[in-house]
């Protein structure tokens, strides 16, 4: 007869398998279930995500941290609006060792995995099974938030994301570049180490162009996307496939009830342009195990007074940042002249702002605890 579990993870994405790694270390026995079908023979997963300090911290604690081959450090930043408009980021301005890390997806897995497989409180599921807890961590596409009438309020943006790997004739320094231009959000990300050539590319392309941009041959794709970034890294060569999906911002209606939570992209989605989807699911992990372990001796697990306090917690980050990425994809989708001139105004007068530009850069990088350890090291 099967052990009794105390919380089972459905879903086990980079979530859901740092929430099941949190729960080990206290002790609670942990059932994994990963539902997902195995990738496609010769397809490997392009997506890049850039993880802040407090991401990388929680990483670490777990002895999840990828090598440094797929963990390569944002030295510098460099944001262009379509009218002269530019704002830079300086790792050395902020006296840190890095804005952010950029990485690969299947290494921060297999790492997790690893992680996951030395652990013994955790076990791997092909289904679901009783616990005192069940934690959604399916991604924007759960099938078991419907289990538990909860309604996704999805509002899709006029945009769908294209992502592949680069290799660059310039190497890219650790800069980390983006560019808005027309209602696209053109990104390129350093890959492979500070003085790596290559680059992960996220493109917010509207719709309207993206079956275009898709139909190209790799030759063409190239060149287009050489033109759209100014020249700036020279040649440029595909070394993947082209991967594309819808753009949207949602949340859940409810979060948690009696003896469920949600949590990742399960319960929220926002807009890629500032790189903060994965960062803000990994809050979501850290700060459920936070109030689980915290609960008062009496408290169930499954209590929804408690798992209220963690839906308290995360949703203001949440809706905060939802909103500002929203707002800045609204922003730079105005066509108009008159929308033009004010943005790039905006962004030019935030490059000189000091101790404004100083706050947003250390709060998109994590907590002040956090960063004050980077400091010290």
């Amino acid at each position: 007869m099967a052990a009794p579990l105390d919380v089972c993870i459905r879903g086990a994405g980079i979530v859901g398998r740092t929430l099941a790694l949190l729960l080990a270390r206290d002790r609670l026995r942990v059932g994994l279930v990963d539902a997902q079908p195995a990738p496609a023979s010769g397809h490997s997963d392009v997506r890049a995500y850039a993880l802040n300090a407090a991401s990388r911290e929680l990483l670490l604690r777990l002895r999840a941290w990828p090598d440094e081959q797929h963990a390569t450090p944002v030295l510098g930043m460099d944001v262009r609006g379509d009218e002269g408009g530019r704002v830079r980021f300086s790792a050395g301005q902020e006296n840190v060792p890095a804005l952010a890390w950029i990485v690969e997806v299947e290494p921060l897995l297999a790492r997790l995995a690893e992680a996951v497989r030395y652990q013994p409180q955790i076990e791997l599921l092909a289904e679901p099974r009783p616990a005192g807890l069940t934690a959604v961590c399916e991604g924007r596409h759960s099938s078991t938030r419907a289990e538990f009438g909860v309604q996704f309020q999805v509002a899709s943006y006029p945009q769908r994301a294209i992502a592949a790997r680069l290799e660059c004739e310039k190497p890219h320094g650790g800069v980390a570049h983006q560019w808005f231009d027309d209602g696209n959000v053109l990104g390129l990300l350093p890959m492979g180490g500070v003085s790596g050539n290559a680059m992960a590319l996220v493109w917010s392309v509207q719709e309207c162009r993206v079956e275009d941009l898709l139909a190209l041959s790799p030759e063409d794709f190239q060149a287009r996307l050489r033109q759209a970034c100014g020249d700036a890294f020279g040649a440029m060569r595909l070394t993947s496939e082209r991967m594309s999906w819808p753009l949207q911002r949602a949340e859940a209606d409810r979060w948690c009830g009696p003896g469920w939570v949600l949590a990742g992209d399960a319960a929220h989605n926002v807009h890629p342009l500032a790189g903060q989807g994965l960062n803000l699911g990994l809050g979501d992990a850290e700060r459920l195990a936070q109030v689980l372990h915290e609960r008062e001796y009496w408290r169930s697990l499954g209590d929804v007074k408690l798992l209220r306090r963690y839906e308290r917690a995360r949703k203001g980050d949440v809706l905060a940042m939802a909103w500002t990425t929203d707002g800045l994809q609204q922003l730079f989708a105005q066509p108009a002249e008159p929308w033009a001139l004010l943005r790039n105004w905006g962004m030019r007068g935030f490059d000189h702002s000091g101790p404004v530009k100083r706050w947003v850069v250390r709060h998109a990088m994590g907590s002040a605890r956090h960063l004050s350890r980077m400091e010290r090291t």
